[in-house]
């Protein structure tokens, strides 16, 4: 155990040597993301000895996220809960296949909808660099790597800027997210349900997949005894009602990441210094994808549907009711 926790460890610092050669940007991750992130990297072009086993989606090599996490487990020593797949493709793939290191197969006009094969594969040139990494000719695949991808790059960023999603803050300043179902309902978060129910709070968090901390209010959290932002916990959503001294949490939830009693709990415990009220808020795009997820809803939370914005439910949030009651008289 100890020589694969060794190897695993060499492993993944080279995979970062990689990623901050080629543009990646990991440094501005918490350490364990970015521990996961080169992981994750890893098992995607099947490498657990040696560079020179990379392989890609050329080779048909694609990884379910629940066959990542068995990888990590199986081939570093690793204990991740299966259960954490969704953290898989949500944060530790995603500046990867942003960046088209890593693709998906569902992308893939040869790839049907319903190949038992679907899953995640480095992409042909990445696997190729990556083979050369430790070769005298290594910088020299780098340069070339990054200037075939140029042009590509260029494009896409012009792509993802048209389709960016704008959000107008309670300030009324405007910021944009990057394009998907997820960041379109922070959108809505943002745009409809702290006008309705924030009490006039202001948003002191808001991430993007390209930019994490694209709102970032640090002195103003600190303020309120919030824990480090780093942290790997942070809610999608954090506003402050300073006429309530309330503090909303709020997950926006497409997949994943909905308001459990053990989320709640280790909430709580990071903020057991925070001079605010907390309310915890799960929100859902549809009823379909609230009925998904109601089941494992924490008691005392709060749930919201964007396509009813009028209403929301509380699951005995008897705390969130009698400020609502004394906003109403």
């Amino acid at each position: 155990m100890k020589t694969r926790s060794t190897r695993a460890d060499r492993l993944i610092g080279q995979m970062l040597e990689v990623l901050a050669a080629t543009g990646i940007p990991v440094e501005k991750e918490p350490v364990r993301t970015r521990r996961r992130i080169a992981e994750a990297a890893l098992a995607v072009a099947g490498i657990s000895k040696s560079f020179s086993e990379a392989h890609s989606s050329d080779d048909g090599c694609f990884l379910t996220t629940r066959q990542i996490i068995a990888f990590e487990n199986e081939k570093f020593g690793r204990t991740y809960s299966p259960g954490s797949y969704d953290d898989v493709r949500r944060r530790h793939l995603i500046l990867l296949t942003a960046a088209g290191y890593v693709v998906n197969s569902s992308s893939l006009a040869s790839q049907s909808t319903n190949n038992p094969t679907r899953g995640y594969a480095a992409s042909p040139d990445f696997a190729t660099l990556l083979r050369t990494y430790g070769k005298p000719d290594w910088k020299k695949a780098v340069a070339d790597f990054m200037a075939q991808r140029e042009t590509l790059r260029s494009e896409l960023e012009r792509k993802r800027e048209l389709e960016r999603i704008p959000v107008v803050l309670p300030s009324g300043i405007e910021v944009k997210l990057s394009a998907g179902e997820h960041n379109a309902l922070q959108r809505d978060i943002v745009q409809k349900f702290l006008p309705r129910f924030g009490f006039g709070a202001e948003v002191l968090y808001l991430g993007d997949a390209t930019d994490r901390y694209l709102v970032r209010e640090t002195e103003r959290l600190s303020q309120l005894g919030f824990f480090a932002l780093e942290h790997d916990e942070l809610p999608d959503v954090i506003a402050y009602s300073e006429s309530k001294n309330l503090l909303f949490l709020i997950e926006a939830v497409h997949s994943s990441g909905e308001i459990t009693e053990l989320r709640m709990r280790k909430l709580r415990g990071k903020l057991s210094e925070c001079t605010a009220s907390l309310a915890f808020v799960s929100a859902f795009a549809t009823r379909k994808d609230f009925r998904k997820f109601s089941a494992n809803l924490a008691w005392e939370s709060e749930a919201w549907i964007a396509e009813n914005p009028d209403h929301m439910i509380h699951f005995n949030g008897w705390k969130y009711l009698e400020l609502q009651n004394k906003a109403n008289q």
